[in-house]
């Protein structure tokens, strides 16, 4: 891969423009912008990053962690261009340390944009909602495992590519170079098993009805292909510093906002930061009186040591991550990796596994079925209502782009598309009140 083409300007679903001059506002910052001003963005504010509804104002949201995930991945992002500048000196005149970092601030920005309400449990209850039903059966085996193994990864890309500005094509029109790095999980859903090898073919990153945006994209920016009958492609090399930036993010914060929540005692949060700080630095933490702000301090610290750790092993391994032949995360090839492991293995023991997380993620697997009970066949009325005029559910379906509908009757994929889209798009409050509504269960 070559870096010309690896920070395109060249905006998806649009032809080419004629280079211009750098102007102060670039292009990628425009493509920051045009994400925090949108919709998808904003509503992340009432989605569950760890305690769903939280009463707690202190404790993160998905719109709060997506913005500090943007923090760090800028500074990922500035200080690995300058590993990139010192190896391509040529690539000077044409980008610098902050293209870059805004390039990688972009993609973490919309990191979780594709996630539904509730968290990862809401994408185990789609899973198992269209596994209960027969559906799937009407539809191709690439469509099916869309669906079967629905991932937000996927939806996201789909949020920014097709169901923002639709119908233009190609949605929000963001840049390649921001796309690419977008897009930790460069296959389709069904793919050769050789594909699935690697951090990169772990998950899927685009559903059927983005394959051919997706392949514009990969073309434009001139990944690596993976051998194989199926798309799948090697990763461009700045989604492995966004892949980073969340890591650092959800392993460092979850454990913070467990502390605030109770779940996790003080003295346990300090033993996790202890390997990151130096002499000096836990000397200086020590003399903080007020626990919460030692709390505040041993973070700030944790989080750059990691974000160092991270550039580092980006220049171990650059020439792997430009010929694809890197396919590991970076968090397991720093020299504290069983220390930043350590994060994780205390969060599922002590915070995920806690009364408030799990009885609340059970409410939204129940919530998240029951919607999709009645939106699916809300649909196939609606689609059969036609007749040669507007769907009468538009306004059910918000940014959808008018479905073609033959004989009023919607393809199963076109329909399942169609509810998941809006399901996926509601905040965790706005669910929990339409499904009650829907139940005739009185509101509080």
């Amino acid at each position: 891969m070559d870096w010309p083409r690896l920070i395109s300007t060249r905006r998806l679903g649009r032809a080419p423009a004629p280079d211009s001059a750098q102007q102060p506002r670039t292009e990628f910052t425009r493509d920051y912008d045009r994400i925090i001003f949108s919709s998808a963005f904003r509503r992340l504010q009432d989605k569950t990053q760890v305690f769903p509804l939280a009463r707690n104002d202190y404790v993160r949201t998905r719109l709060t962690h997506s913005l500090e995930v943007a923090s760090v991945g800028r500074s990922l992002g500035m200080l690995a261009a300058d590993v990139i500048l010192r190896r391509e000196p040529e690539l000077s005149a044409r980008v610098s340390a902050h293209d870059i970092g805004t390039i990688v601030a972009t993609a973490c920005l919309a990191h979780d944009i594709g996630n539904p309400p509730f968290g990862h449990s809401g994408e185990a209850a789609i899973q198992e909602w269209f596994a209960a039903h027969d559906m799937c059966g009407q539809m191709t085996a690439a469509e099916r495992i869309d669906l079967l193994k629905f991932e937000g990864n996927a939806q996201g890309l789909r949020t920014l590519c097709t169901l923002h500005n639709a119908p233009q094509r190609g949605g929000m029109q963001l840049t390649a170079a921001v796309l690419g790095a977008f897009t930790k999980y460069p296959r389709a859903s069904l793919v050769d098993s050789a594909q699935q090898t690697g951090v990169s073919g772990k998950k899927f990153g685009f559903m059927q009805s983005e394959a051919a945006l997706f392949e514009e994209l990969a073309d434009a920016l001139g990944l690596v292909r993976k051998p194989g009958a199926a798309p799948a492609w090697h990763r461009h090399p700045l989604a492995f510093l966004v892949e980073a930036a969340d890591d650092i993010c959800y392993h460092v914060i979850d454990a913070e906002d467990g502390f605030k929540t109770g779940c996790l005692s003080f003295e346990e949060l300090c033993t996790l930061h202890r390997p990151w700080l130096n002499a000096a630095q836990w000397a200086r933490g020590e003399g903080i009186a007020d626990r919460a702000r030692r709390v505040e301090y041993f973070r700030a610290v944790t989080v750059d040591a990691m974000v160092q750790a991270m550039v580092r092993a980006f220049d171990d391994h650059y020439d792997a991550l430009m010929n694809g032949s890197f396919d590991d995360e970076l968090a397991s090839r720093i020299d504290l990796h069983r220390e930043l492991k350590a994060f994780t293995e205390v969060e599922s023991r002590k915070i995920y596994t806690s009364r408030p997380v799990v009885e609340v993620l059970a409410c939204g697997f129940e919530v998240i079925g029951g919607l999709l009970d009645s939106f699916v066949d809300a649909i196939e009325v609606a689609a059969g209502q036609r007749a040669g005029g507007p769907l009468k559910s538009r306004t059910l379906l918000g940014l959808m782009p008018e479905p073609q509908v033959e004989a009023g009757k919607l393809a199963a994929y076109q329909r399942a598309l169609l509810a998941t889209d809006y399901v996926v798009g509601m905040t965790d409050s706005f669910a929990l009140g339409l499904y009650r509504r829907i139940r005739g269960i009185a509101l509080p």
